[in-house]
């Protein structure tokens, strides 16, 4: 059980890794052994504060802006090969900005088109190490999400491209797959978590009642980045504590 979710040797990308679930999963991995680099939207590890869920502590760090297609393209790989890429980029506009086409399209592009984008340029690199996708969704692809639609629509979006890349790219000796948090105390959900209230009445219909924590879902990814989950193909695992139920 030990040597299946053993990374020694392995590189891992954590697109989104600077901060929240995508450094919880980054660190994961990096404690299971694995070479693990992150990508970030700030100019440098330096301008990441701790206090706001970052810990870039053995970690290369690379600036990107995954909302555009050309900073993706052109993009330097610190690596000369790689096990798994994960997709834990996302972004989330409040005060019903995703009802107009700015907020609409910025959240898209980060959401969506730069899973796609990402994927297809790592795609070669993947399949030479048969190696696997991790995309991170949310529940909120599954039900509606009255003040946000673009987050809700991308993440759906998100869960259908899972299985379809997941068909499509299993020929080349790729695995795709995907986790589906719930809630995670992370700079995207303060807008609950530091509402006492909201709080409270969210971890009342969350069955194990807690919040999940940035390492519920980096032990979810590492599973479906081993072996263990070899034969796991184009799924979607909901990691929210029974919320969704």
């Amino acid at each position: 059980m030990v040597q299946d979710t053993d990374f020694t040797g392995k590189t891992v990308l954590v697109v989104g890794g600077s901060s929240g679930i995508g450094n919880g999963i980054a660190h994961g991995f990096r404690h299971r052994g694995a070479d693990v680099h992150v990508w970030g939207t700030r100019a440098s590890a330096a301008d990441y504060d701790p206090a706001e869920g970052s810990d870039l502590t053995g970690l290369t760090y690379t600036q990107v802006d995954v909302g555009n297609p050309d900073a993706i393209e052109t993009a330097r790989a610190t690596f000369d090969r790689l096990d798994v890429l994960v997709h834990s980029q996302g972004i989330v506009a409040y005060k019903r900005a995703e009802f107009e086409q700015p907020g609409w399209d910025k959240v898209m592009s980060v959401n969506l088109d730069s899973l796609m984008h990402i994927s297809r340029k790592f795609h070669a690199m993947l399949s030479e190490t048969r190696g696997s996708i991790i995309i991170v969704s949310s529940i909120s692809g599954l039900s509606a999400n009255v003040g946000n639609p673009a987050y809700a629509a991308s993440k759906a979006a998100a869960i259908s491209l899972t299985k379809t890349l997941g068909q499509a790219w299993a020929r080349d000796g790729i695995r795709v797959n995907g986790i589906a948090p719930g809630l995670v105390d992370t700079k995207l959900t303060k807008v609950t978590t530091e509402n006492p209230e909201r709080l409270k009445g969210t971890l009342q219909s969350i069955p194990v009642r807690r919040a999940g924590l940035p390492e519920d879902m980096a032990g979810a990814a590492i599973f479906l980045a081993s072996p263990l989950a070899s034969y796991v193909c184009g799924h979607t695992l909901i990691v929210d504590g029974g919320l969704s139920l």
